[in-house]
């Protein structure tokens, strides 16, 4: 099978290194891909993947059989729509899918519409009207820009004040258009916790849990990031709520094969969910693999990713059987200095073998790039996703620590707590 993959980050490295190891997988293309995906895939970097023309005849030219869509942007702008307009088989929702992840109010809308558990919120296109709202709700509140703001446009307030700041900010542009709406919430409390799904066909095929660390310090301390780290499974979860996860996402993928979704949902519903004491509440969708989630999930997936995603894009919910292995895995970010700020690019990094010597380590970069002279370089503010396996969670983040150290380039920083919490136990959050 031809296949090609959409992306350039961790998680897309992630997708094509499990997809090569598919005895399905004939060729593989990563478009643009990165220094990682070269080494198991094409990297095709002339093409836009927001270009859909480019893409459908790229598609034809290569005899292309499946198209895996890693990140939102292209979601949202429609190219999966116009890729199986072309009669091209695709993993990844069509635009009106992605809008769940797109706009945060048309999540909410929809959680509301499906009695999904979520917090209370207002969505405003006025400043003046989400302030009156905030000092309504009052603090702590948080705020969101509605639309795409590459994980960071998200402010949890504790006190008002910094709620009316976060408010303004959206609206002066902070982030873009994603800030001309502005979703002002409830603050939930408790440890989060994600829940991803393979959907198609309105149905949902729960992969195994994760744990991201989006704060760029130790601690949870500092600005949000688009992930630091992450773990699977995640032990704190109980039965109890594992079940109603489970109920959620599925009534959640029943919702996407209903009206008013004129075509049903082919691809990944990210459920990320916050364990509050009344139970599990929902406090995003997104619509496509999270990331760095997928650097921990899909090396714990025994079933063959390529028959997966055919399945899921082709709705063939018969041929999808997920095997996970009893393994933990643990990842830890490698990020550039100044990160999630301003940083420098081009530092070459050292070490990248010696960490994929030791057993059960594998890392996915996640911006990285070759220079003129055939050297690993940086290429982005996270820079590498190190995963290390082991038969415990324990051994898992003593394993990723270990690599981490033989891995370096200049301005290298990373957090040191990646799990500690989960491994301390439920009450680290009280």
């Amino acid at each position: 099978m031809n296949i090609a993959v959409l992306g350039s980050g961790g998680r897309e490295h992630a997708i094509c290194w499990a997809l090569a190891k598919s005895p399905k997988t004939e060729t593989l293309f990563a478009i643009p891909g990165n220094g990682g995906t070269a080494a198991v895939a094409e990297n095709v970097a002339s093409l836009d993947i927001c270009d859909a023309e480019a893409l459908v005849g790229f598609a034809q030219d290569r005899n292309i059989d499946l198209v895996v869509i890693g990140p939102e942007a292209p979601l949202v702008a429609g190219m999966a729509d116009a890729l199986r307009g072309a009669g091209i088989a695709v993993f990844g929702p069509d635009a009106q899918g992605a809008a769940l992840e797109g706009s945060k109010t048309v999540a909410k809308e929809f959680m509301d519409a499906n009695h999904i558990p979520t917090a209370a919120y207002g969505s405003f296109t006025s400043e003046v009207e989400a302030i009156n709202y905030a000092r309504q709700l009052g603090a702590p509140l948080v705020v969101k820009a509605d639309g795409l703001a590459a994980g960071k446009g998200v402010i949890v307030a504790e006190e008002l004040d910094t709620a009316e700041d976060a408010i303004r900010m959206c609206f002066e542009g902070e982030f873009g258009e994603a800030g001309n709406r502005v979703v002002v919430e409830e603050c939930l409390t408790g440890p989060e916790c994600s829940l991803l799904a393979f959907v198609t066909d309105g149905k949902a095929f729960c992969m195994a849990t994760a744990q991201d660390h989006k704060r760029a310090y130790n601690g949870d301390m500092g600005p949000n990031t688009g992930g630091m780290g992450v773990y699977s499974p995640v032990p704190i979860v109980t039965e109890e709520e594992m079940a109603t996860m489970v109920r959620v996402m599925e009534e959640s993928a029943a919702a996407t094969a209903r009206a008013p979704f004129e075509n049903d949902y082919r691809g990944v519903l990210y459920g990320g969910f916050m364990l509050t004491p009344e139970g599990p509440k929902v406090l995003e969708f997104n619509a496509r693999f999270g990331d760095p989630e997928t650097q921990v999930i899909l090396p714990r997936l025994e079933s063959d990713l390529v028959s997966i995603m055919y399945a899921v894009a082709t709705g063939d919910t018969a041929s999808i059987d997920l095997q996970w292995s009893p393994l933990w895995a643990v990842c830890v970010v490698l990020a550039s200095e100044g990160y999630p700020g301003a940083y420098e690019k081009g530092k070459v990094i050292l070490g990248v073998d010696e960490a994929e010597a030791l057993e059960n380590v594998v890392v996915f970069h996640a911006g990285t790039t070759l220079n003129a002279d055939g050297e690993l370089v940086t290429a982005g503010g996270r820079v590498l996703n190190v995963v290390a396996m082991g038969e415990s969670f324990d051994e898992a983040r003593e394993r990723a620590y270990e690599a981490c150290e033989l891995i370096n380039f200049e301005g290298k920083q990373y957090r040191t707590d990646i799990g500690a919490k989960a491994a301390a136990g439920r009450s680290s959050w009280e």
